[in-house]
């Protein structure tokens, strides 16, 4: 496994600060462009789940398309499933290190991970 993976978006300015961080800190990480190659479905709650935060807050709820689908009131099982029919739903970026997992929000968390 490469030191660190960062599920990332390019046109993220936070993705790529947190991209930087990384390499800012000698880590060369794996990049996953996740709206071209998304996480699983399980992919993606074992990432949430091992960063130590609830599924609600791995949403990106300012994306139209979260209106769209009405997910305001939706279960955990829903916002996951949106999630992984449509990534662009995935707050981001997430980075996994061996020392843990964090979304990069803000993008300070992932400092104690390296």
């Amino acid at each position: 496994m490469p030191p660190a993976r960062i599920y990332h978006n390019p046109k993220c300015s936070t993705s790529r600060k947190t991209l930087e961080l990384l390499r800012d800190n000698g880590i060369e990480p794996e990049i996953i462009q996740y709206l071209k190659t998304p996480p699983t479905r399980a992919e993606l709650a074992q990432m949430i789940t091992d960063a130590g935060i609830d599924v609600r807050t791995a949403v990106r709820k300012r994306e139209s398309l979260y209106g769209e689908l009405d997910l305001a009131s939706a279960s955990d099982d829903e916002l996951l499933d949106a999630m992984a029919a449509h990534p662009i739903l995935i707050e981001r970026p997430f980075v996994v290190t061996s020392k843990g997992t964090r979304l990069a929000r803000p993008m300070d968390s992932v400092r104690d991970i390296l």
